[in-house]
This record gives structure tokens, sequence and C-alpha cells, in this order.
């Protein structure tokens, strides 16, 4: 089993992007877990089973701030590897999934969110209470379950509803 989580996460303006913080996001976001991907992949097909999970985002589905464009990109890219990925490693046993969650109160997000702006997102939410890391972690521990044994290229959102797709 892999799980990806890792993320750099710069909100920057369109006009403000430059290409040593687009290139660092997209390595950290897109890159690793490519390279992850490939690393263990072969012990994984080897054995006839495997699981790996990315973490993307809900967020290239309702962005919700312009300043978002690197980390965005990055998410959208993620998924896309995943899914094609997947295909290409079903007939050896791995199966690829993604997790999104929306916005989840961390140290890390709470250091560039303020409580107003969880509350609003909070109030958009079908479901109205704070997303906690436990609730993209129980994401992850099904989808490494038998529970999830005809699941592969698929992203499971766990944004309590904000986003509806």
């Amino acid at each position: 089993m892999l799980v990806h989580a890792a993320a750099a996460f710069d909100a920057l303006s369109s006009a403000d992007i430059d290409a040593a913080t687009w290139r660092r996001v997209q390595a950290v976001n897109v890159e690793s877990p490519l390279w992850l991907a490939q690393a263990f992949t072969p012990g994984m097909a080897q054995r006839g089973c495997g699981r790996i999970v990315f973490i993307a985002s809900d967020t290239f589905w309702d962005p919700p701030a312009p300043t978002l464009v690197p980390y965005i990109a990055s998410k959208v890219a993620v998924v896309g590897i995943m899914r094609s990925v997947a295909r290409a490693l079903g007939p050896d046993g791995i199966f690829l999934t993604a997790v999104a969650p929306g916005l989840t109160d961390t140290v890390g997000s709470r250091t560039i969110n303020t409580d107003a702006r969880f509350d609003a997102v909070v109030d958009r939410q079908a479901l109205k209470r704070q997303l906690t890391p436990d609730d993209t972690a129980a994401a992850v521990a099904f989808l490494a379950s038998d529970g999830a044994a005809a699941l592969t290229g698929q992203t499971l959102v766990t944004d309590g509803g904000l986003v509806l797709r």
C-alpha cells in the first residue's frame, strides 16, 4: 500500500506565479506521486496485488480562490495520472484511487484560513460540520480494504457535500 499525501500549497495571484514556484508545486504534488508509484509498482506487480491512493483535492471542481492556480492544476494532474495508471496497472492486480478532501481542520490549513473561512465553507457544505483528518483517513482505510475490491481509477470526494458531482 502506498498513500501519497504530501502537498505544496502556494497561494499567489496568477500575475505573481513564477517558474520556480510553479515547478516546486508540480514537483511535490505531481511528480513525487508518479515517481513513488513507479518505484513501488514493480514489487506490487510481482506479488499480483497492491493499492495506491493519491490525496487530491475538491478545489478543482469548485476553486475557492483565484490564488491557487499551481495547487489546483497539480491536483487535476494527480487525478489524471491516477486514472491513466489505474488502467495500465489493473491487469497486474494494482488498484489506484484518490481521495479529494475539502477544507480540513489541520495545523497547516489553520495557518492560511481564518475561523470565518472555515465557517463559510461549512455553511456551503451539505453536512454542517468541520472536516477533520479522520474523515480523509477513513476514506483511505476504506480504499485499502477488501470492501474497495472493485474500485480503481476513482476519486472519493470527502468534503461534506460541498462539491456534489
